[in-house]
Protein backbone atom coordinates (compact mmCIF):
# COMPACT_ATOMS: atom_id res chain seq x y z
CA UNK A 1 0.00 0.00 0.00
CA UNK A 2 1.55 3.55 -1.40
CA UNK A 3 1.62 6.66 0.71
CA UNK A 4 -0.13 8.24 -2.04
CA UNK A 5 -3.17 5.13 -1.62
CA UNK A 6 -3.32 6.57 1.93
CA UNK A 7 -3.68 9.80 1.76
CA UNK A 8 -7.38 9.74 1.61
CA UNK A 9 -7.13 7.94 4.99
CA UNK A 10 -6.64 11.19 7.18
CA UNK A 11 -7.61 9.27 10.62
CA UNK A 12 -4.40 7.31 10.10
CA UNK A 13 -1.89 8.47 11.86
CA UNK A 14 0.87 6.30 9.21
CA UNK A 15 0.67 3.13 7.87
CA UNK A 16 3.28 0.79 7.65
CA UNK A 17 3.63 -2.83 6.25
CA UNK A 18 4.87 -4.50 9.12
CA UNK A 19 8.57 -3.93 10.24
CA UNK A 20 10.22 -4.49 7.05
CA UNK A 21 8.64 -1.70 4.94
CA UNK A 22 10.68 1.16 3.36
CA UNK A 23 10.15 4.06 6.23
CA UNK A 24 7.78 6.84 5.71
CA UNK A 25 8.50 10.29 7.48
CA UNK A 26 6.05 10.74 9.89
CA UNK A 27 5.72 14.02 8.95
CA UNK A 28 3.54 12.68 6.31
CA UNK A 29 0.92 12.47 9.17
CA UNK A 30 1.25 15.49 10.63
CA UNK A 31 0.41 16.90 7.25
CA UNK A 32 -2.62 14.74 6.62
CA UNK A 33 -3.48 15.27 10.15
CA UNK A 34 -2.45 18.96 11.69
CA UNK A 35 -1.44 20.76 8.16
CA UNK A 36 -3.95 21.71 4.87
CA UNK A 37 -5.96 19.66 3.32
CA UNK A 38 -7.50 17.57 5.98
CA UNK A 39 -10.37 14.39 4.86
CA UNK A 40 -12.60 16.41 7.41
CA UNK A 41 -13.57 19.95 7.19
CA UNK A 42 -12.59 21.17 11.01
CA UNK A 43 -15.63 22.72 12.17
CA UNK A 44 -15.67 26.50 13.48
CA UNK A 45 -15.35 27.39 16.91
CA UNK A 46 -18.30 28.39 18.48
CA UNK A 47 -18.63 30.73 20.55
CA UNK A 48 -18.86 29.58 24.57
CA UNK A 49 -19.85 31.07 28.32
CA UNK A 50 -16.53 30.85 30.04
CA UNK A 51 -17.55 29.39 33.66
CA UNK A 52 -13.38 29.46 33.98
CA UNK A 53 -10.42 31.30 33.50
CA UNK A 54 -7.89 29.61 31.31
CA UNK A 55 -4.20 32.06 31.56
CA UNK A 56 -0.74 31.59 30.55
CA UNK A 57 1.56 31.41 33.90
CA UNK A 58 4.34 31.22 31.77
CA UNK A 59 5.93 29.93 28.27
CA UNK A 60 9.09 29.06 26.32
CA UNK A 61 10.53 27.79 23.30
CA UNK A 62 11.69 24.45 22.77
CA UNK A 63 12.23 24.62 19.14
CA UNK A 64 10.65 22.67 16.49
CA UNK A 65 8.82 19.17 16.07
CA UNK A 66 9.02 18.96 12.51
CA UNK A 67 7.86 16.01 11.58
CA UNK A 68 8.00 14.42 15.27
CA UNK A 69 5.86 14.79 18.78
CA UNK A 70 7.47 15.60 21.51
CA UNK A 71 5.83 15.01 25.07
CA UNK A 72 7.37 17.60 27.93
CA UNK A 73 8.58 15.79 31.27
CA UNK A 74 7.92 17.05 34.55
CA UNK A 75 10.38 15.94 37.23
CA UNK A 76 10.48 17.37 40.70
CA UNK A 77 10.21 21.37 39.83
CA UNK A 78 11.39 21.27 36.82
CA UNK A 79 10.48 20.25 33.15
CA UNK A 80 12.45 19.35 30.37
CA UNK A 81 11.43 19.57 27.09
CA UNK A 82 12.79 18.89 23.44
CA UNK A 83 13.24 19.98 19.93
CA UNK A 84 13.84 18.31 16.97
CA UNK A 85 17.30 20.04 16.21
CA UNK A 86 18.77 18.69 19.37
CA UNK A 87 18.38 20.90 22.27
CA UNK A 88 16.84 19.83 25.83
CA UNK A 89 15.54 22.60 27.78
CA UNK A 90 14.90 22.73 31.63
CA UNK A 91 12.62 25.31 32.74
CA UNK A 92 11.47 25.95 36.26
CA UNK A 93 8.09 24.74 37.14
CA UNK A 94 6.69 27.23 38.58
CA UNK A 95 8.22 30.59 37.28
CA UNK A 96 9.36 29.09 33.31
CA UNK A 97 12.66 30.15 34.13
CA UNK A 98 15.53 28.51 32.31
CA UNK A 99 17.34 26.70 34.42
CA UNK A 100 19.84 24.60 32.03
CA UNK A 101 20.30 23.99 28.21
CA UNK A 102 21.50 21.01 26.52
CA UNK A 103 22.98 20.38 23.29
CA UNK A 104 22.78 16.70 22.49
CA UNK A 105 24.69 17.47 19.13
CA UNK A 106 22.34 15.17 17.23
CA UNK A 107 18.75 14.74 15.95
CA UNK A 108 15.86 14.35 18.11
CA UNK A 109 12.97 12.42 17.24
CA UNK A 110 11.76 11.16 20.62
CA UNK A 111 11.68 12.82 23.64
CA UNK A 112 12.00 13.71 26.40
CA UNK A 113 11.76 10.88 29.54
CA UNK A 114 13.03 12.12 33.07
CA UNK A 115 13.13 11.12 36.96
CA UNK A 116 14.81 14.63 37.88
CA UNK A 117 18.60 12.83 37.63
CA UNK A 118 19.00 11.27 33.95
CA UNK A 119 17.54 12.82 30.76
CA UNK A 120 16.65 10.49 27.90
CA UNK A 121 15.92 11.28 24.75
CA UNK A 122 15.70 9.20 21.18
CA UNK A 123 16.18 9.41 17.33
CA UNK A 124 15.35 8.21 14.22
CA UNK A 125 18.35 6.08 14.25
CA UNK A 126 17.43 4.44 16.93
CA UNK A 127 19.78 5.65 19.04
CA UNK A 128 18.67 6.72 23.10
CA UNK A 129 20.77 9.19 24.77
CA UNK A 130 20.96 9.60 28.00
CA UNK A 131 22.46 13.11 30.19
CA UNK A 132 23.01 13.93 33.63
CA UNK A 133 21.57 17.41 34.91
CA UNK A 134 24.28 19.46 33.76
CA UNK A 135 24.27 18.14 30.17
CA UNK A 136 26.98 15.95 30.49
CA UNK A 137 26.13 12.64 27.74
CA UNK A 138 26.51 10.01 29.86
CA UNK A 139 25.83 7.04 27.23
CA UNK A 140 24.52 5.68 23.94
CA UNK A 141 22.25 2.92 23.39
CA UNK A 142 21.59 1.56 19.90
CA UNK A 143 18.19 0.10 19.23
CA UNK A 144 16.89 -1.92 16.64
CA UNK A 145 14.40 0.71 14.91
CA UNK A 146 13.75 5.03 15.24
CA UNK A 147 13.10 6.36 18.70
CA UNK A 148 9.31 8.21 18.43
CA UNK A 149 8.15 8.18 21.88
CA UNK A 150 9.73 9.53 25.44
CA UNK A 151 11.93 6.79 27.03
CA UNK A 152 10.93 6.04 30.67
CA UNK A 153 13.08 5.05 33.84
CA UNK A 154 12.60 3.28 37.23
CA UNK A 155 14.00 1.03 39.50
CA UNK A 156 17.22 1.38 37.55
CA UNK A 157 15.60 0.67 34.22
CA UNK A 158 15.48 2.37 30.93
CA UNK A 159 12.33 1.56 29.10
CA UNK A 160 11.99 2.46 25.18
CA UNK A 161 9.98 1.39 22.39
CA UNK A 162 11.30 1.40 19.11
CA UNK A 163 9.49 2.08 15.67
CA UNK A 164 9.47 -1.59 14.66
CA UNK A 165 7.59 -2.61 17.60
CA UNK A 166 9.50 -4.18 19.96
CA UNK A 167 10.12 -2.37 23.98
CA UNK A 168 13.82 -2.47 25.07
CA UNK A 169 15.01 -2.22 28.73
CA UNK A 170 18.45 -0.81 29.74
CA UNK A 171 20.49 -0.32 32.50
CA UNK A 172 19.88 2.80 33.96
CA UNK A 173 23.55 3.27 34.78
CA UNK A 174 25.45 2.27 30.98
CA UNK A 175 22.52 1.70 28.66
CA UNK A 176 23.18 -1.89 28.11
CA UNK A 177 20.52 -4.09 27.01
CA UNK A 178 18.89 -6.12 30.38
CA UNK A 179 16.10 -7.31 28.06
CA UNK A 180 13.86 -6.91 25.06
CA UNK A 181 10.28 -7.64 24.05
CA UNK A 182 8.85 -8.37 20.97
CA UNK A 183 5.70 -9.65 18.91
CA UNK A 184 4.55 -10.57 15.87
CA UNK A 185 2.77 -7.67 14.10
CA UNK A 186 0.16 -7.82 11.23
CA UNK A 187 0.65 -6.93 7.66
CA UNK A 188 -0.30 -3.32 7.73
CA UNK A 189 0.20 -1.16 11.44
CA UNK A 190 -0.43 2.11 12.77
CA UNK A 191 2.90 4.08 12.91
CA UNK A 192 2.39 5.85 16.30
CA UNK A 193 4.96 8.32 18.71
CA UNK A 194 3.11 6.03 21.93
CA UNK A 195 5.58 4.97 23.79
CA UNK A 196 5.23 2.73 27.66
CA UNK A 197 3.69 3.75 30.89
CA UNK A 198 5.60 2.60 34.12
CA UNK A 199 3.47 1.65 37.06
CA UNK A 200 4.52 -0.36 40.20
CA UNK A 201 7.83 -2.28 38.49
CA UNK A 202 5.54 -2.94 35.67
CA UNK A 203 5.62 -2.14 31.72
CA UNK A 204 2.27 -1.10 29.94
CA UNK A 205 1.93 -0.73 26.14
CA UNK A 206 -0.64 -1.07 23.55
CA UNK A 207 -0.05 -2.57 20.34
CA UNK A 208 -1.08 -3.49 16.28
CA UNK A 209 -4.06 -5.85 16.63
CA UNK A 210 -5.37 -4.12 19.67
CA UNK A 211 -3.51 -5.95 22.04
CA UNK A 212 -2.93 -4.34 25.56
CA UNK A 213 0.15 -5.96 27.52
CA UNK A 214 2.09 -5.85 31.01
CA UNK A 215 5.30 -6.53 30.98
CA UNK A 216 7.96 -7.37 34.35
CA UNK A 217 10.13 -4.27 34.68
CA UNK A 218 12.96 -6.19 35.64
CA UNK A 219 13.12 -8.71 33.46
CA UNK A 220 10.63 -7.82 29.99
CA UNK A 221 8.27 -10.55 31.15
CA UNK A 222 5.29 -10.53 30.24
CA UNK A 223 2.90 -10.44 33.08
CA UNK A 224 -0.38 -10.45 31.49
CA UNK A 225 -1.79 -9.74 27.83
CA UNK A 226 -5.38 -8.85 26.90
CA UNK A 227 -7.54 -8.30 23.44
CA UNK A 228 -8.87 -4.56 23.72
CA UNK A 229 -10.13 -4.82 20.15
CA UNK A 230 -9.98 -7.69 17.55
CA UNK A 231 -9.41 -6.90 14.29
CA UNK A 232 -12.57 -7.35 11.47
CA UNK A 233 -13.45 -6.53 7.69
CA UNK A 234 -12.38 -7.55 4.33
CA UNK A 235 -9.34 -5.65 3.92
CA UNK A 236 -5.94 -5.18 5.40
CA UNK A 237 -7.03 -1.33 5.84
CA UNK A 238 -10.71 -2.65 7.81
CA UNK A 239 -8.36 -5.06 9.48
CA UNK A 240 -6.13 -2.39 11.73
CA UNK A 241 -7.44 -2.08 14.80
CA UNK A 242 -4.23 -0.89 16.72
CA UNK A 243 -3.55 0.91 20.02
CA UNK A 244 -2.06 3.75 19.00
CA UNK A 245 -1.72 6.13 22.25
CA UNK A 246 -0.79 5.22 25.89
CA UNK A 247 -2.82 3.33 28.41
CA UNK A 248 -3.95 4.93 31.57
CA UNK A 249 -4.12 3.68 34.63
CA UNK A 250 -6.31 4.41 38.02
CA UNK A 251 -4.59 1.75 40.72
CA UNK A 252 -6.98 -0.83 40.06
CA UNK A 253 -7.69 -0.76 36.59
CA UNK A 254 -5.53 -0.20 33.37
CA UNK A 255 -7.39 0.94 29.91
CA UNK A 256 -6.61 1.23 26.53
CA UNK A 257 -8.15 2.22 23.29
CA UNK A 258 -7.95 1.66 19.73
CA UNK A 259 -8.11 2.73 16.19
CA UNK A 260 -11.66 1.60 14.49
CA UNK A 261 -12.04 -0.60 18.11
CA UNK A 262 -13.01 -0.17 21.32
CA UNK A 263 -12.11 1.85 24.87
CA UNK A 264 -11.53 -1.31 27.10
CA UNK A 265 -10.74 -1.71 31.04
CA UNK A 266 -8.91 -4.31 32.53
CA UNK A 267 -8.14 -5.53 36.31
CA UNK A 268 -4.40 -4.39 37.12
CA UNK A 269 -2.83 -7.25 38.73
CA UNK A 270 -4.78 -10.08 36.30
CA UNK A 271 -5.56 -8.89 32.85
CA UNK A 272 -9.29 -9.64 33.68
CA UNK A 273 -11.79 -7.73 31.47
CA UNK A 274 -13.75 -5.05 33.43
CA UNK A 275 -15.27 -2.88 30.83
CA UNK A 276 -15.72 -2.56 26.90
CA UNK A 277 -17.41 0.27 24.42
CA UNK A 278 -16.96 0.98 21.03
CA UNK A 279 -15.15 4.01 19.78
CA UNK A 280 -11.95 4.42 17.44
CA UNK A 281 -9.27 6.85 18.63
CA UNK A 282 -5.45 7.18 17.56
CA UNK A 283 -5.16 10.58 19.71
CA UNK A 284 -5.66 8.94 23.52
CA UNK A 285 -7.57 9.12 26.47
CA UNK A 286 -7.25 10.13 29.83
CA UNK A 287 -8.68 9.01 33.49
CA UNK A 288 -9.72 10.63 36.86
CA UNK A 289 -11.02 9.52 39.71
CA UNK A 290 -14.80 9.55 38.14
CA UNK A 291 -14.18 8.78 34.40
CA UNK A 292 -12.24 8.10 31.50
CA UNK A 293 -12.17 10.45 28.47
CA UNK A 294 -11.36 9.20 25.08
CA UNK A 295 -10.65 11.98 21.95
CA UNK A 296 -11.81 10.17 18.95
CA UNK A 297 -10.90 10.07 15.62
CA UNK A 298 -13.45 12.40 14.26
CA UNK A 299 -13.06 15.16 16.91
CA UNK A 300 -15.54 14.61 19.74
CA UNK A 301 -14.23 13.70 23.21
CA UNK A 302 -16.29 11.51 24.85
CA UNK A 303 -16.43 10.71 28.84
CA UNK A 304 -17.46 6.86 30.16
CA UNK A 305 -17.85 6.31 33.96
CA UNK A 306 -15.10 4.27 34.93
CA UNK A 307 -16.49 1.32 36.38
CA UNK A 308 -18.47 -0.01 34.47
CA UNK A 309 -18.01 2.01 31.19
CA UNK A 310 -21.55 3.75 31.08
CA UNK A 311 -21.63 6.59 28.77
CA UNK A 312 -21.90 10.31 30.84
CA UNK A 313 -21.41 12.90 28.14
CA UNK A 314 -20.11 13.85 24.35
CA UNK A 315 -18.71 17.13 23.36
CA UNK A 316 -18.95 16.71 19.31
CA UNK A 317 -18.34 20.19 18.39
CA UNK A 318 -14.37 20.23 18.06
CA UNK A 319 -15.57 18.08 14.81
CA UNK A 320 -12.46 17.65 12.05
CA UNK A 321 -10.12 19.21 14.64
CA UNK A 322 -7.79 17.02 14.72
CA UNK A 323 -7.61 17.39 18.62
CA UNK A 324 -5.08 15.77 20.71
CA UNK A 325 -5.38 13.39 23.45
CA UNK A 326 -7.05 14.76 26.54
CA UNK A 327 -5.60 15.51 30.15
CA UNK A 328 -8.06 15.61 33.15
CA UNK A 329 -6.87 18.60 35.30
CA UNK A 330 -9.29 18.61 38.18
CA UNK A 331 -12.82 19.83 37.15
CA UNK A 332 -11.98 20.00 33.81
CA UNK A 333 -10.86 17.70 30.67
CA UNK A 334 -8.24 19.95 28.43
CA UNK A 335 -7.82 19.32 24.36
CA UNK A 336 -5.62 21.11 22.11
CA UNK A 337 -5.83 21.17 18.32
CA UNK A 338 -4.57 21.96 14.86
CA UNK A 339 -5.01 25.24 15.70
CA UNK A 340 -2.98 25.44 18.71
CA UNK A 341 -6.44 26.40 20.55
CA UNK A 342 -6.58 24.64 24.32
CA UNK A 343 -10.16 23.95 24.93
CA UNK A 344 -11.27 23.07 28.41
CA UNK A 345 -14.51 20.92 28.88
CA UNK A 346 -16.33 20.58 32.25
CA UNK A 347 -15.98 17.23 33.55
CA UNK A 348 -19.02 17.45 34.74
CA UNK A 349 -20.82 17.38 31.20
CA UNK A 350 -18.51 18.29 28.73
CA UNK A 351 -19.53 21.96 28.02
CA UNK A 352 -16.91 24.19 27.31
CA UNK A 353 -15.74 25.72 30.21
CA UNK A 354 -12.64 28.28 28.80
CA UNK A 355 -10.61 28.56 25.81
CA UNK A 356 -7.37 30.22 24.94
CA UNK A 357 -4.96 29.98 21.95
CA UNK A 358 -1.25 29.10 21.73
CA UNK A 359 1.39 30.10 18.81
CA UNK A 360 -1.25 29.31 15.79
CA UNK A 361 1.07 25.66 15.36
CA UNK A 362 -0.94 22.38 16.13
CA UNK A 363 -0.97 20.59 19.22
CA UNK A 364 -0.06 17.07 18.57
CA UNK A 365 1.17 15.43 22.03
CA UNK A 366 -1.13 14.71 25.13
CA UNK A 367 -1.46 18.25 27.18
CA UNK A 368 -0.07 16.98 30.80
CA UNK A 369 -1.83 17.95 33.73
CA UNK A 370 -0.43 20.33 36.77
CA UNK A 371 -1.72 20.95 39.93
CA UNK A 372 -3.80 23.65 38.33
CA UNK A 373 -3.86 23.65 34.65
CA UNK A 374 -1.94 22.01 31.94
CA UNK A 375 1.29 22.24 29.95
CA UNK A 376 1.41 21.89 26.52
CA UNK A 377 4.01 21.69 23.77
CA UNK A 378 2.97 22.71 19.82
CA UNK A 379 4.94 21.98 16.69
CA UNK A 380 6.32 24.76 16.38
CA UNK A 381 8.08 24.40 19.86
CA UNK A 382 5.95 26.92 22.06
CA UNK A 383 5.48 25.28 25.50
CA UNK A 384 3.03 26.85 27.54
CA UNK A 385 2.36 26.27 31.44
CA UNK A 386 -1.68 27.22 31.02
CA UNK A 387 -3.52 27.64 34.90
CA UNK A 388 -7.57 26.96 35.21
CA UNK A 389 -9.47 28.64 37.65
Amino acid sequence: MTVSRLSRFALLPLLMAGCTAPSVPVGDYFDRWFGSGPALKPAELVAIKPTATARVLWQGDAGTAEKYAFTPAIAGNSVYVAGAAGQIVRFDAGSGKVLARIETKHRLSGGVGSDGRLILAGTARGEVLAFDEGGKQLWKSQLTGEVLSAPQTDLGIVVVRSGDGRIFGLDAATGTRKWVYQRTLPALTVRTHAGVVLYRDAVFAGFAGGRLVALTLSSGNVGWEAAVALPKGATELERVADISSLPVIDGRQSCAVAFQGRVACFDLTKGTPNWARDISSVAGMAIDDRNVYVSDDKGAVVAFEKSAGASQWKQDKLFGRRISGPAAAGRHVVVGDFQGYVHVLSRDDGSFAARIATDGSAIIAQPIALKDGVLVQTRNGGVYAITIQ
